[in-house]
């Protein structure tokens, strides 16, 4: 598959009010970030593309970062708590339009509730594979692809795990996607930046 252009999705995410930065890698995209956030608390939400960046190694070593995915076990709600009051957060995506909306899905909720309140400034990463050419498309993705391979990594017992081929909307107490949050704009009291690479990273 060839490299996808983000000349489009740039233009329309600058449109709706987010800063934006393109990068060829994730090892640049990742120096980039660790050049900007110097000093501060930072959450991160749960996210495959964040760990392939290394950027919980990196930011560690000059600012305080909440992680729940890197915490004993029992001490998981504490660290989201922490990470949700951060100043600075830290997410990926499940979908984005070329169009300019931003998806995500979410189980616990502590992602979609930080993505849009109560930080100083949010970070949104996504790899090229994220990119789709519109909202219907970029929802489909984020249901039908990021959401069962989520499922399969997490081990959980739903359909989409099992088979690994779509979303079921399943009623299994063990479901993973039970929020879904979309930027439509860049919301209100922060600033908002989408950091775009041309890699294939996380789901």
């Amino acid at each position: 598959m060839g490299k996808k252009s983000f000349a489009e999705v740039e233009k329309n995410l600058r449109e709706r009010g987010f800063q934006v930065q393109c990068f060829e890698t994730a090892s640049e995209a990742a120096a980039y970030l660790d050049s900007q956030i110097d000093g501060q608390t930072v959450g991160f939400g749960g996210s495959v593309t964040l760990k392939q960046m290394g950027l919980y190694e990196l930011l560690s070593r000059h600012n305080q970062v909440y992680w729940h995915l890197r915490v004993p076990e029992g001490e998981q709600k504490k660290a989201r708590l922490l990470a949700n009051g951060a100043s600075v957060y830290l997410s990926s995506v499940n979908g984005l339009a070329e169009t300019g909306e931003i998806i995500n899905i979410d189980g616990t909720g502590n992602r979609v509730a930080s993505v849009f309140y109560g930080h100083e400034k949010v970070y949104l990463i996504a790899g090229e594979n994220k990119l789709e050419k519109d909202y219907d498309s970029a929802l489909w993705r984020a249901r039908n692809i990021a959401s069962p391979l989520n499922a399969k990594r997490l081990g959980v017992n739903t359909p989409c795990a099992v088979k690994g081929d779509r979303c079921y909307d399943c009623k299994s107490p063990e479901r993973i996607c039970r929020g879904l949050a979309v930027l439509w704009d860049k919301p209100k009291g922060a600033e908002y930046e989408v950091i775009l690479i041309h890699e294939e990273l996380g789901y």
